[in-house]
């Protein structure tokens, strides 16, 4: 033990709770947390209570479905404890992991001993309410109310140029990726969904096997990937499947100490799983500006910095959990990381993914360094990945995990200065003339008819453009054969024929 600085960031406590429909009504986010939190603290063992009462900075994930602005005063308040600040993350996939890096930095320095993570969403009470009208009559704030602090910075995610052509949501814009990729695979859209069906399928298999997973039985690949009425096309090539499932009621919570408080508390050693070092970095704000659109510089400059400063490779990553909002993020991902999505025996999941076991907002990624660090304890020679995403591949983090003390003491890596060196595209105005298609999608209906079509198209100096079209002709050829690669007329008005 005295081979252990006592300023090492370590996990000792870890709480997932999962409310299913059949259970009855939905209690309310806070109420979902503060379950989460106790589970937290009675994880760590004797002396997880007193160390829960020695909290001294609560943290917590933006909340989708409960957007109180500080939401760690109430669940501090409900749990008896009295932080010395409160922290709330701005929008986005990666704040778990932001929030960890925030406060294992913070612990290292000397400058905090024990922190509550994490958050919770009620994503079936929240939607109800939304389409009725109605309030949840969930506990609000008055006007006026903040955190201590707001972890992040954030802006609109979309250029206007994006939105002119439809591209608005996660649906909208992941499917572009997967087309980029699948076609450098030479795959047709077919081809490509009954590839995602067979690893898929092996996720929705570590959801059903998961304590807290929402989708309680496997699919096979054949459900995955063909269209049917209860798997219908979202937006070409992915199924609902293959889409994260927000509509959950999840929350989880992390209790993060330094070693020398663990120690104190009597927390046993068998608890512990140390954080070796995180990453963080944005590519290229939107969308439009990145020179590749199946690549991640970020991921790859965040990789590079975690392998180098543990002093490992990805072949020594026995546990693994890549972002799973969509496909295309697990394959960037391990492209990146010099990982194989298709493994066989590997998923590269310990959840299951945002579509099968559960996509609670922002907060997915507590869940998945949960159960890392549950699987950690079981095997603590092993080494574990957690990546985390926001936006739209945009904004990413990187958290290496063991239940066997670091070599290198921990350090957090921004390598923002790294991504923002690589080349940037310019976004045209009002782009006319033939173009070449870079890549494409289709949203379609409840009945299965595609309705509009997005295009991203580039032309001879490298500039991209983007059009949108909801006439059936214009459709029809987009979405048979491949596009990509071929011609492309914009009309100067933000529309394009084929």
């Amino acid at each position: 033990m005295s081979a252990i600085d006592p300023r090492t960031p370590v996990l000792v406590g870890t709480g997932q709770v999962t409310h299913r429909p059949s259970a009855g009504p939905a209690p309310a986010p806070l109420a979902l947390m503060t379950l989460a939190a106790r589970a937290a603290a009675a994880d760590a063992g004797p002396g997880g209570d007193a160390l829960l009462g020695r909290v001294g900075s609560v943290g917590i994930v933006d909340v989708f479905s409960w957007p109180v602005p500080d939401p760690g005063r109430l669940l501090a308040d409900e749990l008896g404890v009295a932080p010395e600040e409160t922290v709330r993350t701005v929008i986005g996939g990666n704040s778990p992991i932001a929030l960890l890096a925030d406060a294992a930095t913070r612990i290292a320095a000397g400058q905090l001993d024990v922190a509550l993570i994490g958050g919770g969403e009620v994503g079936t009470a929240f939607r109800t309410a939304m389409m009725g009208g109605e309030p949840t009559g969930w506990p609000t704030q008055p006007e006026g109310t903040a955190p201590t602090r707001v972890l992040g910075t954030d802006r609109p995610p979309s250029h206007d140029a994006e939105l002119a052509a439809g591209l608005a949501f996660p649906i909208s814009y992941y499917p572009l990726f997967e087309h980029r990729l699948r076609h450098a695979a030479g795959r047709t859209s077919e081809e490509q969904r009954a590839w995602i069906g067979e690893w898929w399928s092996a996720y929705s298999a570590v959801a059903a096997e998961h304590p807290q997973g929402w989708t309680r039985e496997a699919m096979t690949p054949e459900e995955i990937a063909t269209p049917s009425g209860r798997n219908r096309l979202i937006s070409d090539p992915y199924t609902r499947a293959m889409n994260a499932n927000i509509a959950v009621d999840q929350a989880a919570m992390l209790l993060i100490t330094s070693a020398g408080a663990a120690e104190a508390a009597g927390i046993p050693r068998d608890r512990w799983v140390f954080v070796h070092g995180t990453a963080a970095a944005s590519d290229h704000w939107f969308v439009g500006e990145r020179e590749h659109l199946d690549r991640s510089p970020a991921i790859a400059a965040g990789g590079r910095a975690l392998f180098g400063h543990a002093g490992v490779g990805p072949d020594d990553l026995a546990l693994v959990d890549l972002y799973s909002c969509f496909p295309c993020a697990v394959q960037v991902g391990a492209n990146e990381l010099g990982l194989r999505v298709d493994e066989p025996g590997r998923p590269l999941t310990v959840t299951g993914g945002l579509a099968l076991f559960g996509g609670p907002a922002n907060n997915y990624v507590t869940h998945s360094i949960a159960t890392l660090v549950d699987r950690a304890r079981e095997r603590p020679e092993d080494l574990a990945l957690a990546t985390a995403v926001g936006w739209y591949l945009t904004k990413h983090g990187l958290a290496l995990l063991s239940a066997t003390p670091p070599a290198t003491p921990y350090a957090h890596h921004d390598v923002q200065a790294t991504v923002d060196a690589t080349p940037k595209r310019e976004i045209a105005a009002d782009p006319s003339g033939t173009w070449t298609v870079e890549t494409f999608t289709a949203a379609y209906d409840r009945e299965g008819r595609p309705t509009l079509g997005s295009v991203v198209a580039l032309d001879d100096d490298g500039r991209r453009a983007f059009g949108k079209s909801d006439d059936a002709a214009t459709l029809a050829r987009l979405l048979t054969g491949d596009p990509i690669g071929g011609s492309v007329e914009l009309d100067g008005r933000g529309g394009f024929t084929l």
